[in-house]
């Protein structure tokens, strides 16, 4: 067998994913095409190129003497089809792909995009792996992706990707059956859930280290065991299982969610999106700040763009405002955080920087929340 290009991107992506089914589902086929697909690759090349571990697949010091040859191979084979579409005129047919983690605000989302670009073929890429999607941003197959980065559990953000800030330090609520004694209270403590037994999704990243932090920081140790989120709920309902997650997660029959006292357990939402590689310095040759505000949030680039701030191109070549792509995120998530009675309260206590995205809360929109006057939380 030869070496081809979708080779070596498959070895990229089992590096940049830390696991077969993880990059076999960002590639496109079946874990055991990808194991068969790679052991073939390791007998044309004469060595293992991946140790299989508890934590993953990780590169051998073949396999990263091969990676090392590799990546800069498929960057190349990228810009190369982007500059051939560019060349044979296909710059009408503009595509705008965007990525991100489960998020109920992605419908939203997607309906602004395009009202906003009617013309653009405009795709959807879901991954519970915030990793692996800015992995894609850096290899130019996704033009931006929403995802969440749990606290004390950093992402690995690739050279050259930017990243504006959403939430900074979002709550993580629980959801638990509606018959547990807890659900009973508008605010559940974590020793409330001592003895139960908690759930976490191995496939989202720093979940689970996340959580035993979060846990082991309270003095509790209860059983946490591993599934995922999608075939969650019966579980949940069923009593067998507690598990963390989002405050605009709906609620189902027979599962309650709700905040956790002190939000012990948060997460950092952002967009990323590649930054121009030029330089940019001004009149005088210094070198602008490196921190622009975009309505409540500050964007922090990694590198400095040599265009104006929110300003780069999609695939198609065509013109792409990261600033706007992040209002009409902005939007989309307020609108489905504002349905939910239980996170509208924690931002209007919390004077969460969303809301100054929007139109400040009416003093009866405060009342029915009870939250017109001082509100403590128990």
């Amino acid at each position: 067998m030869e070496l081809e290009v979708r080779h070596l991107r498959a070895l990229c992506a089992i590096a940049d994913t830390g696991s077969l089914r993880k990059a076999a589902r960002q590639l496109g086929m079946t874990q055991p095409s990808l194991t068969t697909q790679l052991r073939r690759i390791e007998n044309t090349v004469g060595g293992r190129l991946f140790s299989r571990e508890v934590t993953g697949s990780r590169p051998t010091p073949l396999g990263r003497s091969v990676l090392c040859r590799a990546r800069p191979i498929v960057a190349e084979m990228n810009a190369l089809v982007s500059e051939v579409r560019l060349e044979a005129g296909q710059t009408a047919d503009a595509r705008l792909r965007i990525g991100s983690t489960g998020s109920r605000a992605v419908v939203g989302w997607l309906r602004r995009l395009r009202a906003r670009y009617p013309d653009a073929d405009t795709t959807i890429h879901i991954d519970v792996s915030a990793n692996a999607l800015l992995q894609m941003v850096a290899a130019n197959q996704l033009d931006v992706a929403f995802v969440h980065e749990v606290e004390g559990a950093p992402l690995r953000v690739p050279e050259g990707v930017e990243r504006r800030v959403l939430v900074e330090r979002e709550p993580q609520f629980v959801a638990l059956a509606e018959t547990h004694p807890a659900a009973a209270r508008p605010v559940v403590r974590l020793a409330e859930l001592a003895a139960d037994q908690w759930m976490v999704d191995p496939s989202v990243d720093g979940e689970g280290p996340g959580l035993r932090r979060v846990l082991a920081a309270a003095g509790l140790n209860p059983r946490v065991v591993y599934g995922d989120y999608l075939t969650a709920a019966d579980l949940v309902a069923s009593g067998e299982v507690v598990t963390p997650c989002q405050p605009t997660a709906r609620s189902r029959q027979g599962v309650a969610v709700r905040p956790l006292h002190g939000d012990p357990l948060t997460v950092r939402l952002f967009l990323a999106s590649r930054a121009v590689p030029a330089a940019r310095t001004g009149a005088d040759g210094s070198a602008p700040d490196t921190v622009v505000r975009t309505g409540a949030t500050e964007l922090a680039p990694d590198r400095v763009s040599g265009v104006p701030v929110g300003v780069g191109a999609t695939a198609s070549g065509a013109p792409l405002d990261v600033d706007a792509l992040f209002g009409d995120l902005a939007d989309a998530y307020f609108e489905i955080a504002w349905a939910s009675v239980a996170y509208r309260q924690w931002l209007v206590r919390n004077e969460s920087p969303l809301l100054r995205l929007q139109e400040p809360p009416t003093r009866d929109e405060l009342d029915i929340l009870g939250l017109a006057g001082p509100a403590e939380v128990s």
